[in-house]
């Protein structure tokens, strides 16, 4: 039987079948066996093909569909191996917070390069404007502004009292999308408002260090009661990004790329180069100086280091 990956906890699948209930599936062992790279071999919109076993309600995939794309990301505790947090996906939403807690725009960016480097669609979320001040309300708006004019769709939403979710609600119709932020950002409640029935859990902020706590422990998909699929993740803090080669790093910064042709070397790096247009454009304020300084980081393989202030 054919079926969808819901929910993976790492030892056991929830699938949905073709049939549209809901099994508890384990691995065929061979997929043990196999020399793997990703913590989790299979992620969650993961298409596989399944049989039933004796034990009603339960079964074994036997086999994974090619994926689409995915949203990967470096395993925390094992930095030698990555984990896929979500796959198949039509549309992935970045829940982004001024404070309470904070999203730099280091995080923000590697998001981004993320999701350019698979070919899926990005969109940010700046959540709880009903909170901030008239200052922190120009300070989003600024942001905002700053990503629509490298080419993103932005959206300003309060999850908790229902402001613009109805163009969330458009933008995810008919579409699988995933939902990605910070601890405390508000995804669980954002998911709640584009679909009360499903009440999933939330928390409040840790009045101790003002961060989210975990109340989605595994990536876990929705049907929404509208056409549409949801794929909630975890909180995290990083988002350690997957290798690229540094000749193509540049390639998923649409800006920069956008100017690589006017470029004198055709590998150039935008760091010292002579004639780089680039650095031209940066010099003449054409380009915004912070997602030029987040490629910096990237190239040079920094870790998160807007982490240490979180």
């Amino acid at each position: 039987m054919n079926g969808i990956v819901y929910k993976s906890t790492g030892s056991w699948y929830v699938v949905k079948g073709e049939d549209q209930q809901f099994y508890e599936c384990r691995l065929k062992g061979r997929f043990r066996l196999k020399e793997i790279k990703n913590t989790n071999p299979i992620a969650v919109g993961d298409k596989v093909v399944f049989y039933e076993a004796e034990t009603k309600g339960e079964g074994v995939i036997t086999e994974i569909a090619p994926r689409e794309n995915y949203i990967i990301r470096k395993s925390v505790n094992l930095s030698k191996q990555t984990h896929i947090l979500a796959a198949n996906i039509d549309v992935a939403f970045l829940v982004v917070t001024l404070n309470n807690p904070t999203t730099y725009t280091a995080f923000i960016d590697r998001f981004l390069v993320t999701a350019e480097a698979y070919s899926i669609p990005a969109v940010l979320l700046f959540n709880k404007v009903d909170t901030y001040t008239p200052d922190e309300l120009a300070e989003v708006k600024y942001l905002a502004y700053m990503y629509r004019d490298v080419g993103y769709e932005c959206m300003g939403i309060s999850a908790q009292t229902g402001k613009n979710i109805d163009k969330v609600k458009a933008r995810l119709q008919g579409k699988t999308a995933m939902v990605l932020g910070h601890s405390g950002a508000g995804k669980s409640t954002l998911i709640n408002a584009l679909s009360p029935s499903l009440q999933l859990k939330t928390q409040p902020l840790s009045e101790l260090h003002g961060q989210g706590q975990h109340t989605t422990t595994f990536a876990q998909m929705y049907d929404l009661e509208f056409d549409a699929r949801i794929i909630d993740t975890p909180g995290i803090k990083g988002l350690g990004v997957v290798d690229f080669d540094r000749e193509e790093l540049a390639d998923y910064f649409p800006e920069f790329f956008a100017l690589k042709h006017l470029c004198k070397f055709h590998n150039c790096l935008h760091l010292n180069e002579p004639q780089c247009a680039v650095k031209q454009a940066l010099e003449e304020d054409r380009l915004h100086w912070s997602r030029y300084k987040s490629y910096l980081q990237l190239l040079e393989g920094e870790e998160d280091t807007y982490r240490e202030s979180e």
